[in-house]
């Protein structure tokens, strides 16, 4: 039987990932489990966040079936009491003898965004600058969508393998993103030190449906397909829409056009699961909110048509009793993979 796909064995560590969106955390306390480990957030007196390992060092018991007091947290079991920095700071079994080996670990988090991002390796090399930059986020002339969340039960490395093929489009998502062109159109795949971006222009086609209301030129347009994935799991994947004749791959972009860039970001569970988050952004119609709606809305239905198919790929690949094989399209997949695997591989040694 062929051996898993490349990067399923593991995690890369050393990276920011979104835990969540910023208005999920809250004074509350939150088990969450990423990566394989289980993390207690939640929000500090002066809603600052603050992320744990989830289990008191006395008897495992999750802090998370504790309490919150002020900043710290309170074991439910005997009262241990832990800052945000994991160190224990009350015993009130033995007040006069706090143990010094009672530490949990403690995660750096950071909102940006609207996303509450956290560091899941080595907490002395994370750096807030290395968040992505997301270019024109506070232009007040670009429009952009409410923040989108979904649980998918499967790898999280089938997802960027879905968001690193622009073909899918033509068979999943007929009502939404499909256009003439989207199955069979040559692809181009540019690899660089950050990760890998599949693309492709198709010109004097009809808009897709999901795009056509938005556009303000004719019927015919050429499009841009632009699929691009970071190290380790951000997608970005932008649109390009401009009239008939002023796009193509040799082209300046046209003043005319039509950007609308869809954030992606994936964070792993477990092998079986992860979390996607999302929003877009775009170049018109800043405050149109009946745009927004249409965008976010359409979003929601096509990543739902994405969950289906890769959760059962999920249920698939577990279960299989022949060999998996790759396509031409999976090149940019596979590159990804790839990478990724040499990050925790650099990591490990």
């Amino acid at each position: 039987m062929d051996a898993a796909l490349l990067g399923s064995e593991d995690y890369v560590r050393n990276c920011w990932y979104v835990a969540g969106r910023s208005e999920d955390f809250t004074g509350d306390l939150k088990a969450l489990r990423l990566l394989e480990e289980n993390l207690v957030v939640f929000r500090g007196d002066q809603d600052e966040p603050i992320a744990l390992e989830d289990a008191c060092p006395h008897r495992k018991l999750p802090l998370s079936k504790g309490s919150r007091s002020g900043s710290t947290i309170v074991c439910g079991y005997h009262g241990l009491t832990f800052d945000c920095t994991g160190r224990c700071v009350a015993s009130p079994t033995q007040e006069n003898a706090v143990p010094k080996r009672a530490v949990v670990r403690s995660y750096p988090v950071v909102d940006r965004y609207g996303f509450l991002w956290i560091w899941m390796g080595d907490a002395d090399a994370a750096n807030p600058k290395d968040i992505i930059d997301i270019p024109n986020f506070d232009n007040p002339t670009w429009g952009r969508t409410k923040r989108g969340a979904m649980e998918m039960a499967c790898h999280y490395l089938y997802i960027t393998d879905n968001l690193l093929d622009p073909s899918h489009v033509a068979w999943v998502h007929l009502t939404s993103f499909a256009g003439a062109g989207t199955d069979n159109r040559p692809l181009t795949m540019d690899d660089n030190d950050n990760g890998v971006v599949i693309w492709r222009w198709i010109t004097a086609e009809p808009a897709p449906p999901y795009y056509k209301a938005m556009l303000p030129f004719g019927e015919s347009c050429d499009r841009k397909q632009h699929y691009e994935c970071r190290l380790p799991s951000t997608a970005i994947n932008m649109s390009i829409y401009v009239p008939a004749g002023e796009g193509g791959p040799n082209m300046p972009l046209s003043p005319n056009a039509f950007v609308n860039v869809s954030y992606n970001f994936i964070t792993p569970v477990d092998r079986e699961n992860a979390l996607y988050f999302w929003f877009q952004h775009r170049n018109m119609h800043a405050d149109d909110e009946a745009v927004n709606e249409h965008m976010f809305n359409g979003a929601v239905m096509a990543f739902t048509e994405d969950k289906d198919i890769l959760e059962e790929v999920q249920r698939g690949m577990d279960n299989r009793k022949t060999p998996y094989l790759n396509l031409g399209l999976d090149k940019g997949a596979m590159r990804f993979r790839k990478k990724v695997q040499d990050w925790i591989d650099a990591e490990n040694a």
